[in-house]
C-alpha cells in the first residue's frame, strides 16, 4: 500500500482542529450543564447531575422561557410555509426570462447582503410608522421572511435550472392540465427540494436573533428570551437550556432527513414501475 504524503497528515489535522473550533463551544456547553447543584458557569465541575435541567422546567425559574419557545415554534412553521411556497412559484417564474427578471434576482441576493440589524430597524419602523403593531407575528415574520426567502429562491433557482421538461411535456402529451402536470409531475420530482427548503425556512427562522430583536414587540422569541437570560442567570441552567435546544434541532434536521428520504424512496420505486410498465 502506497504512504500517504505527508501533506495529507496536515490536512487532517487542520480538519480536525476546525471541527474542534465548529463544535467545541456546543460540546462545552452539552458538559458543563450536566453540573451538579453546586456547579458553576465553568471548569471544574462539581459534581454531576441532571439538577439544571429539572430547575430548567420550572416556569419560575427561567421567566417565560417556555412561552417564548412555543412562539418561536409557531414562527417557524408560519416563515416555513411560506417561503415553500413563494420560493416554488419564484423558482417556476424564473424558468423564462421576462422584463425584469435580473433586476428583479438582485434586489432578491440584495436582502442577504444588508446588515440584518439595519433590516429589523427598517421593519420595525415601517410598521410602527404605518400604525400597525409591532409584533413576533407580523412584523417578526416579515423581517424573518427577508432572510428565508432568498435562500429558498435560490435553491429553487437551480434545481429548475436543471430541471428535465421532457417529464412536462410528455404529461402535455397524455392529455394533463397544467395543474395536473405541476401536482403529479413536477412537484413529486422536487420533493427532496422543498424539504429541504421547508429545513432552512424553519431552522433559520428558529435562530434568528437580528431581524427580530426589532420587531418581536412585547413578546420575546427563544433567541431573545436566551439572549436577555445571559444578563442575570448565572447558572447552569442556562446551558441546560442550550443543550435542550441543541438536541430540538439535531432532531429536527433528522425529522426533515427522513421525510427526504422517504421520498427519494417513493421516487425510485416510482420510476422503477414506469420503467417496468413502459417496458
Amino acid at each position: 500500500m502506497e504512504p500517504r504524503p505527508r501533506s495529507f497528515y496536515v490536512l487532517s489535522a487542520f480538519f480536525a482542529v476546525f471541527i474542534l473550533f465548529l463544535y467545541g463551544p456546543t460540546i462545552t456547553i452539552g458538559i458543563l450543564s450536566f453540573q451538579g447543584e453546586g456547579g458553576g458557569l465553568t471548569f471544574p465541575m462539581r459534581g454531576v447531575s441532571l439538577y439544571w435541567f429539572y430547575d430548567l422546567f420550572e416556569q419560575q425559574a427561567v421567566g417565560d422561557i417556555w412561552g417564548s419557545f412555543r412562539r418561536s415554534f409557531v414562527l417557524g412553521l408560519m416563515v416555513m410555509l411560506v417561503t415553500v411556497v413563494v420560493s416554488v412559484m419564484g423558482g417556476l417564474a424564473f424558468r423564462r426570462k421576462f422584463p425584469g427578471s435580473n433586476i428583479l434576482f438582485y434586489l432578491i441576493i440584495t436582502s442577504l447582503v444588508i446588515p440584518s440589524i439595519l433590516i429589523s430597524l427598517g421593519v420595525g419602523l415601517l410598521f410602527s410608522q404605518s400604525g400597525l403593531d409591532v409584533h413576533w407575528s407580523t412584523s417578526g415574520f416579515g423581517a424573518q421572511l427577508t432572510w428565508t426567502l432568498p435562500f429558498g429562491l435560490l435553491i429553487m433557482f437551480a434545481v429548475f435550472n436543471r430541471f428535465d421538461k421532457s417529464y412536462e411535456e410528455a404529461a402535455r402529451d397524455l392529455g394533463a392540465s397544467p395543474w395536473q402536470t405541476l401536482r403529479h409531475v413536477v412537484l413529486p420530482i422536487i420533493a427532496p427540494s422543498l424539504i429541504g427548503v421547508a429545513l432552512f425556512g424553519f431552522t433559520l427562522s428558529y435562530d434568528e436573533f437580528a431581524r427580530t430583536l426589532l420587531t418581536s414587540g412585547s413578546y420575546n422569541t427563544l433567541p431573545l428570551e436566551i439572549y436577555g437570560m445571559t444578563t442575570n442567570v448565572t447558572s447552569p441552567v442556562l446551558y441546560a437550556l442550550g443543550t435542550l435546544t441543541t438536541v430540538f434541532s439535531f432532531i429536527i434536521i433528522g425529522v426533515f432527513l427522513c421525510i427526504a428520504l422517504i421520498a427519494n424512496r417513493r421516487r425510485a420505486r416510482q420510476s422503477s414501475d414506469a420503467g417496468k410498465g413502459h417496458i
